[in-house]
């Protein structure tokens, strides 16, 4: 019996749920420092042929995206293992560049997929202080450090300076995409593939996005038998998290729109 149970081959599982990013007063996002323990855990079991992620998340931060991507990579290459992502409901912008870490990518056919853009966005209120007769006065040392305060006119240059800096951050987001997915990717469709636009998982079949439609446990007992060992890793909430912000209406509250403003992005 005992060998019966050691010849199992056992997958892996992490799940990454969220906005990427330190979002909100306790953190709660995806970060690099609270995801990195759990991938080192999850490559750590020698005999997993490989390494299955699930991910659901709208993006964030470019950095943590990066950072994540990059660690996944790092091990997959150190360990020898494959790389299997599944995307639930979305996997975009920065969702779908740590989804590129994969060797290969799954997803629901109703999933939201792509949205290979940078994107920042702000309120005016200089008319707004001025009707209700409020001043607003700012002093700097260096001429840029108060660019596109919400409270004053916009500049051009503030505008051109971010604008650069996005160009620079897309072209980044461009090649991870195109050394992840190579020649899978079907730029020949008559459709711009780095726009920013998303579609759903079966269009994303056809642009070569994805690889696949399905979800975790059903394509890896069609890959490693039916018999496979799927062990799940997933970052828990801390209790001081739970107990505070259920404590705290004002802080759940502001953390809840922080997130909600970032998935209606794509309808959810």
């Amino acid at each position: 019996m005992f060998s019966f149970f050691k010849k199992k081959k056992i997958i892996p599982h992490i799940r990454l749920t969220g906005v990427i990013g330190s979002v909100g007063k306790f953190k709660q996002g995806i970060d690099f420092n609270g995801q990195e323990e759990i991938i080192k855990k999850a490559f750590a079991i020698k005999k997993s042929p490989a390494v299955a992620i699930s991910i659901n998340s709208p993006g964030g931060s470019p950095v943590q995206s990066h950072l994540i991507y990059s660690f996944i990579r790092k091990l997959a290459k150190k360990e020898k293992k494959k790389v299997i992502v599944f995307a639930e409901d979305v996997a975009a912008s920065g969702g779908y560049l740590i989804a590129c870490a994969g060797d290969e990518i799954y997803a629901n056919s109703s999933s939201i997929i792509g949205s290979i853009g940078v994107i920042y966005s702000s309120f005016g209120f200089k008319d707004l202080i001025q009707k209700i007769g409020v001043q607003r006065r700012v002093y700097t040392a260096g001429k840029n450090k108060s660019t596109l305060d919400p409270f004053m006119d916009e500049k051009k240059e503030d505008i051109d300076r971010l604008k650069n800096i996005q160009l620079d951050l897309h072209k980044d987001f461009i090649n991870v995409v195109e050394t992840s997915r190579g020649s899978k990717l079907k730029k020949d469709l008559g459709i711009e593939l780095f726009s920013g636009e998303f579609w759903s998982g079966s269009k994303s079949k056809e642009l070569g996005l994805i690889d696949g439609i399905g979800d975790a446990n059903i394509v890896l007992k069609e890959i490693y038998g039916e018999d496979v060992v799927i062990k799940k890793f997933e970052k828990s909430k801390g209790w001081l998290a739970k107990r505070l912000s259920s404590e705290n209406y004002i802080d759940s509250l502001s953390n809840v729109i922080e997130e909600k403003s970032i998935w209606q992005r794509y309808g959810f």
